[in-house]
């Protein structure tokens, strides 16, 4: 985003209002299968997050009095992304430039998936995983977040394992700058550490040393994308979502080569599709070095994420 400039508060209530009669008018006209409304709240969230205002003083409506309002870009600028909101489907976390993720801000664009708040689970899973292996504990060591994407998970275990060392990799070089920024940001540059590569292979040299791995794989079937939202098609980065023809092709990866990655009892921790509960776990029977096999669910009900411990 550009240096902050300033806008009077009349001039930010005058948009508030007209941004938020345009969304109306586009809800009410007819859209595609896989077009979505665009929430009235969306724009108080994007001021908050472009002008500092706090939910009161925008339910109250009373910024409009203050001289002088410092935004993070160009009331002309703000417009344009809104209008591509409307126009283009364009995700209001990619209009603000961040999106908010357990107790941080995460920086994102459209290098990266925008980070969705059931995979903030993957975080608690892990540290009570942790807990079960007491000699050498789990929360220490190595631990990694492959298709680390913005960098969330990778901040979240380092935010819960204050004692480890977390490996972050990504295939793409635009996301990987994109986790840095956000790493360094939020006072973890010098506890994680970023590689460009393809899963594991990066991080050939500590094979049989990592306590965990957790990973958010594209796991969506390639002829559903079409069908997603248009926030989603249209936008966000289709390497972090497709998974192959039957969406399993970066699990199974993961399924097969973790075990010589993973320390005996090392922890492996994966989100995956409504639906692929039993065939992930299928796979980690099947491969025959796990052990402790679990399916969780997420706050919807739906069986979202795989553990498993390597045996040993």
């Amino acid at each position: 985003m550009a240096d902050k400039q300033s806008v009077t508060g009349f001039q930010l209530w005058q948009w508030r209002n007209v941004a938020i009669q345009a969304a109306m008018a586009k809800n009410a006209r007819p859209t595609g299968a896989n077009a979505t409304d665009i929430l009235l709240t969306e724009v108080d969230w994007l001021l908050q997050e472009v002008a500092g205002l706090d939910r009161l003083a925008l339910r109250l409506e009373s910024f409009k009095d203050q001289e002088q309002i410092p935004l993070k870009l160009s009331l002309e600028d703000l417009d344009k992304l809104w209008q591509r909101r409307l126009n283009e489907h364009l995700p209001v976390q990619y209009v603000a430039g961040a999106t908010p993720w357990r107790k941080y801000q995460i920086a994102v664009s459209n290098a990266v998936l925008i980070p969705r708040p059931e995979t903030e689970d993957l975080i608690d899973l892990a540290v009570a995983a942790s807990q079960s292996i007491v000699t050498p504990p789990l929360e220490q060591g190595h631990w990694a977040d492959l298709g680390t994407g913005s960098g969330a998970i990778a901040i979240g275990l380092a935010d819960v394992f204050t004692t480890a060392i977390v490996h972050a990799v990504d295939y793409s070089h635009e996301a990987l700058v994109v986790a840095m920024k956000n790493a360094q940001n939020l006072g973890f540059g010098e506890r994680i550490q970023f590689y460009q590569g393809s899963w594991w292979e990066p991080l050939a040299s500590l094979k049989g040393q990592f306590s965990g791995m957790v990973s958010n794989p594209p796991y969506i079937p390639t002829h559903i994308i079409p069908t997603l939202q248009l926030e989603v098609v249209n936008h966000e980065p289709h390497l972090a979502l497709d998974g192959g023809a039957d969406g399993l092709d970066c699990i199974r990866h993961l399924v097969e080569l973790s075990p010589t990655y993973l320390r005996p009892g090392g922890v492996w921790l994966i989100e995956m599709m409504i639906g692929q509960a039993n065939a992930v776990r299928e796979m980690l029977q099947n491969q025959g070095s796990y052990c402790n096999i679990q399916i969780h669910k997420d706050l919807a009900g739906i069986e979202r994420f795989a553990l498993a411990y390597k045996k040993g």
